[in-house]
């Protein structure tokens, strides 16, 4: 139990699990502690690199959530395009050129939708294709964002774990230094 962490968890991103120090005096014996303030810099280290991650995971969420709405847009739109397809009919609508400025458009019945992959790389897909694919991804960034949630709750275990512990080896240094005073 001398090492603050536990290996890495794989499960986890390979975030190494921070250990709980139950007994501070014993642990503290371990040859590699040799002092508190270097066992407790060891400690702080660890837990500003369970920040970093936490704050990496964090963004990562965030632009998760960001596509989400963007693909169930392009759902509805690949579904309404649909809709007008069956019907026969034309689609008026407006679109977007740029930030506040729009044109309008009409829209035959048609059964090809063009989709961004992204890296200003558009691709013409059938609208079942574009709906498989556009429904592929949407399980796949709900899939990613609920992995990064269980990984964010983890991280947030490791960092309370290791701030516990920083502050147990702390109370620890002030007490012994009142019993070497004695």
């Amino acid at each position: 139990m001398a090492s603050v962490t536990s290996g890495s968890d794989n499960e986890h991103l390979g975030i190494p699990k921070a250990v709980f120090v139950e007994d501070v005096d014993s642990f503290m014996q371990q040859p590699e502690n040799d002092s508190t303030d270097t066992v407790i810099k060891r400690l702080d280290d660890l837990n500003s690199k369970y920040r970093f991650m936490e704050m990496n995971l964090l963004q990562k969420k965030k632009r998760l959530r960001g596509k989400l709405p963007d693909i169930q847009i392009c759902l509805d739109m690949v579904e309404q395009l649909r809709k007008y397809r069956e019907n026969g009919t034309d689609m008026d609508t407006n679109f977007l050129l740029a930030h506040n400025l729009y044109g309008k458009a009409t829209i035959p019945p048609t059964d090809k939708v063009c989709l961004w992959l992204g890296a200003n790389v558009m691709l013409e897909y059938t609208l079942d294709e574009a709906d498989e694919l556009l429904r592929g991804n949407q399980k796949s960034a709900q899939s990613a964002l609920e992995k990064v949630d269980e990984d964010i709750d983890f991280l947030r275990d490791q960092i309370t774990t290791t701030e516990v512990n920083m502050a147990r080896l702390h109370n620890w240094a002030v007490k012994q230094k009142q019993q070497n005073k004695k």
